[in-house]
């Protein structure tokens, strides 16, 4: 069953029904200003945090589901519906939702009237711009009533929906007639005080009427779906005073047979200079000081979209960066599947995913997290090629959280950028991921100076030492919290939160994450010690290129004895092991019933080349063993598990992992984030028929077909999709923000393609299997631009030639800024 389509020339899904088995949302905004819309103009909007800024409101948990949102209500004649289905949920005669790279267009016929929106947030503007475009497709003249509706929220999005005793007592709104620009409302709570910030949602015409008073509005006992003013046809021009503020606007429309108009409305967020918070005082007209809003930031945000010209300027100029943004890594290859993938939906994804971590989506409320201190160092890995100069920005914000000995805040807020107590830290894994970001970077642009910028731990100026420094004290982290086996203490958790081995809870709500009751210096993770022998390296080398030979000698030999311990204490005989439990028994073994298996280390160890030497007799190396296990044992049509069997009784030693029902989450769920290390791992190997497998078996637009069963997005990754011991195998849960989104773009291009940036040039090296017989990546990296055709016959072992030179190796030095390179590349089968 299909709910729509992909528009590969445009770049865009098209939704044609109202009626997805979930939400179907996109993200508008890369910078400042972020709006979440669902297909049916469902979501909110806020300014840098989620939490701290927020602009409207969104229903979580709610019947029907979602609930809230930017609506558009059109009265024709006495019938009354909505173009984006919701909320009046009126049968529409056509619908059609566009979600394409930062914008969304939402089209509703009936009775002869068109409703096209089109929303986006435009460059450099701290603002949703709607244009609404009614067309009378009808052979006879029309009058229409437009009623716009937004809910503001009162700015710290966790405090309006607890603190009611205040916040039913501080809404303030102000209403501004039309002053030959726009017709505008302002939304400033609690700008009396402390804030020194405002809305605004304005329209570029005269308003018939507004309303700014949600019960007014909506009207007693009723619900969005059945609002009052726009089935009584005119706004009743309310004025919010407390309990619950909103915008909309009335226009009155009449249109001939054909004839269309549009309109432009725009919801923005402005704040003054405390020491120009305030309008000047005009006594003649009775205005006193401090008193007036000071609104020259809005009156010149809508100045500047009073006329569709403006309007389609500034959508032109969005269109146009994600042209040139997207162009910098893109592959022809005869799937249209595997393209659209790697050219469009899975790097606009990691846009979305480095700008959000994992703090604002439909599954997250943008309140309980912020940014992640593991998550946005990994999807710097995904992001790194389009815009490094914000990945460089953002590792200095991410290294700022670190302790001075080397562990870190496990998430910080967006807006302050600072540690978020609330978790704290603790999770041991986290401070080798700013050791692999900072290598993807200089990778990638060459900067080493990077490394001696002088960066503050804990947020404290005081303690400021070089990057490089920060890197050294993650590695030493590491190295000072080695267990009894050699392997590294895992702490709250490593990089599965819900493996909680010093954590032995009873208590109902206890958080299993923030709640270390049993640290004791004997759980260790093999997975973490898979990433040390990973990352490590990158560390040493790093070192060596900065003239310390004897450091990376030193951090070599630690590699090494981590390396052996995982090997000797690691290995269950088939598979790795997971980790050593409070109690130094093993986890994920076949000695166990349950959890036998897990799927982390298995990647990650191949991935760091654990394992790989072939044995003396020619029979399987530890690696390949491994991997077989995955996929005798984990894999399933829709990915591989996250371990097996599932736990099916809560175990105490082990923490949240078991409280999950069978084949849901991190208790035998397809975790996708982990996948791609198989997929990697894969190709480590030389087995890339089986990577390219994997990755299709995940990747959304190989899914799309299955839409009924995986009920999300079929254009972007998901967290999770239910496993093989679930009641609903193959059935997704939260999509967009997910590390997923970096490592799958990480394996298809860098692996399975096999373009990667190194330290000295770029690396071409691809594993994708028979599939693909003949491929073309266009490649920029450091300014110079490779065009590579790909020759495949399957298996592993390129031989390259640089504009018609054969090269030993497969490293291509870096060309000069400019230039353009061909590389030809003939893949063989051994």
């Amino acid at each position: 069953m299909r709910y729509g389509h992909f528009d590969d020339d445009a770049r865009e899904y098209v939704i044609t029904t109202p009626h997805t088995p979930y939400p179907w949302i996109n993200y508008l905004g890369s910078e400042q200003f972020f709006s979440l819309v669902s297909h049916q103009s469902g979501g909110y909007s806020f300014y840098r945090d989620a939490k701290m800024r927020r602009l409207t409101r969104y229903r979580y948990n709610n019947i029907p589901a979602d609930a809230g949102g930017r609506y558009f209500y059109v009265n024709d004649g006495g019938d009354v519906w909505t173009p984006s289905w919701l909320p009046v949920k009126a049968d529409l005669d056509h619908f059609e939702c566009r979600h394409g790279l930062g914008y969304s267009k939402i089209t509703g016929e009936r009775g002869g009237l068109r409703v096209e929106t089109l929303l986006f947030v435009p460059l450099g503007e701290n603002a949703e711009v709607q244009k609404v475009t009614l067309t009378n497709t009808s052979d006879a003249p029309k009058t229409v009533t437009l009623f716009s509706f937004v809910e503001f929220c009162l700015w710290n999005a966790q405090d309006d929906q607890t603190n009611y005793q205040r916040n039913l007592s501080i809404g303030e709104v102000e209403v501004e007639p039309f002053n030959g620009t726009s017709s505008a409302i302002y939304h400033k709570t609690e700008y009396r005080e402390r804030r020194n910030h405002y809305a605004v949602y304005g329209v570029n015409a005269e308003a018939a009427g507004f309303d700014t008073d949600r019960d007014t509005f909506v009207g007693a006992y009723n619900s969005l779906g059945e609002a009052a003013v726009p089935f009584a046809g005119a706004s009743a021009n309310s004025v919010a005073s407390g309990w619950y503020p909103i915008g909309s606007h009335s226009l009155v429309i009449t249109l001939e047979p054909g004839e269309s108009t549009s309109y432009t409305f725009v919801l923005g967020y402005l704040e003054n200079p405390v020491e120009q918070k305030w309008a000047p005082a005009d006594e003649a007209a009775g205005i006193a000081a401090m008193q007036t809003v000071n609104k020259t930031g809005a009156h010149e945000l809508l100045a500047r979209f009073a006329t569709e010209e403006q309007t389609d300027a500034a959508f032109d100029a969005l269109v146009a960066y994600w042209t040139e943004l997207l162009s910098g890594y893109s592959v022809t290859s005869g799937d249209d599947k595997l393209d659209r993938m790697v050219n469009i939906w899975n790097q606009y994804q990691c846009v979305v995913t480095f700008n959000m971590s994992r703090s604002a989506s439909f599954f997250e409320t943008g309140i309980g997290r912020g940014m992640g201190f593991r998550d946005s160092n990994q999807d710097l890995l995904g992001f790194v090629h389009l815009m490094p100069e914000r990945a460089r920005e953002r590792i200095l914000d991410i290294a700022a959280t670190q302790f001075p000995d080397g562990s870190a805040y496990h998430q910080y807020q967006p807006l302050t950028k600072r540690g978020n107590d609330d978790i704290g830290s603790g999770f041991n894994d986290d401070p080798l991921w700013l050791i692999l970001g900072v290598a993807a970077y200089i990778k990638e642009t060459g900067d080493v100076g990077i490394l001696d910028e002088q960066v503050p731990f804990d947020n404290d100026e005081s303690l400021a030492e070089s990057l490089f420094e920060h890197l050294t004290r993650s590695f030493t982290f590491t190295v000072n919290n080695l267990g009894p086996h050699g392997l590294p203490l895992i702490g709250r958790a490593d990089w599965n939160d819900c493996l909680n081995l010093n954590c032995f809870s009873t208590e109902p709500g206890e958080s299993f994450q923030t709640t270390e009751n049993q640290s004791g210096g004997v759980a260790e993770s093999v997975f973490i010690a898979a990433m040390f022998v990973h990352i490590g390296p990158e560390y040493a080398e790093l070192a060596e290129r900065r003239g310390l030979a004897d450091v990376a000698a030193s951090a070599r030999a630690s590699i090494a004895q981590v390396r052996a311990a995982t090997l000797e204490h690691g290995w269950d005989g088939e598979w790795f092991l997971r980790a050593y439990d409070f109690y130094g028994n093993k986890v994920g073994t076949d000695d166990k019933p349950e959890g036998k298996i897990w799927i982390e280390p298995q990647g990650f160890a191949v991935m760091a080349g654990i394992g790989t030497e072939i044995p003396a007799d020619g029979g399987r190396s530890v690696a390949v063993r491994a991997l077989d296990s995955v996929n005798e044992l984990l894999a399933t049509d829709h990915g591989m598990v996250l371990q097996y069997p599932a736990y099916t009784s809560y175990q105490i030693e082990l923490g949240e992992v078991s409280t999950y029902p069978p084949g849901y989450k991190e208790n035998g769920g397809i975790f996708c984030h982990n996948n791609p290390w198989v997929i990697i791992g894969e190709t480590v190997v030389g087995n890339g028929a089986r990577a390219f497998d994997y990755y299709k078996r995940i990747a959304p637009a190989y899914r799309e077909d299955i839409s009924e069963v995986h009920k999300l997005e079929p254009y972007v990754y998901a967290q999770m999709i239910a496993g093989k011991e679930a009641v609903r195998h193959g059935e997704a849960k939260n999509s967009w923000l997910t590390g997923t989104a970096a490592w799958n773009f990480v394996a298809v291009s860098q692996h399975l393609l096999g373009v990667r940036t190194d330290y000295d040039g770029l690396v071409v090296d691809p594993c994708i299997g028979p599939d693909v017989p003949e491929f073309t990546v266009r490649r920029r990296a450091r300014g110079a631009t490779y065009v590579i055709h790909v020759v495949n016959a399957g298996g592993k072992g390129a031989r390259l030639s640089v504009d018609g030179v054969a090269i030993e190796g497969n490293t291509i030095a870096y060309a000069p800024a400019g230039q353009t390179v061909a590389v030809e590349v003939i893949v063989g089968t051994a």
